[in-house]
């Protein structure tokens, strides 16, 4: 019996390993955060999997709007002030999901150069459910954003 445990301890350890799957986000050597005040959300990369995936758009919004950064919609960018295009960061994201696991990245790169200065990845695979996996890497990567982009 005792043995029994040990054994259906050992898979569910590999289990909940294999369902943390990486979250992390990177900031490019030469970025200085702080110098970004503004941001808005341009040209999605992808989506793959169900249509359900649409909702990222308005979730990772939502998740910028949280953060000291002020958004800024396409319509808005002419109104902007030289200066204000320096602080401005373009925000793009991709959504994808497989039997395997549930991956949404939020990339960040400057306005004025097109330089890449931050990405943020979420992921899951617990695999109880895909709208699940794909809500949880999404809550990920949008807490990875928060981190970064933080209130002052």
């Amino acid at each position: 019996m005792k043995r029994i445990v040990v054994v259906y301890s050992f898979i569910m350890s590999l289990i909940w390993i294999s369902a943390c799957t990486s979250t992390k986000s990177v900031v490019s050597d030469s970025a200085n955060l702080e110098k970004y005040n503004y941001v808005t959300i341009s040209n999605v990369m992808h989506y793959s999997g169900a249509a359900a995936l649409m909702n990222i758009e308005v979730d990772v919004y939502d998740a910028l709007s949280s953060t000291r950064l002020k958004v800024i919609g396409d319509k808005e960018l002419e109104s902007l002030s030289d200066i204000q295009k320096q602080e401005l960061l373009l925000v793009r994201f991709s959504a994808s999901q497989n039997e395997d696991e549930s991956v949404v990245s939020i990339n960040f790169t400057e306005y004025k150069t097109g330089k890449p200065i931050a990405s943020c990845r979420g992921a899951y695979a617990f695999g109880w459910s895909k709208q699940n996996d794909m809500k949880v890497a999404t809550n990920r990567a949008i807490e990875q954003v928060q981190i970064l982009f933080k209130k002052k």
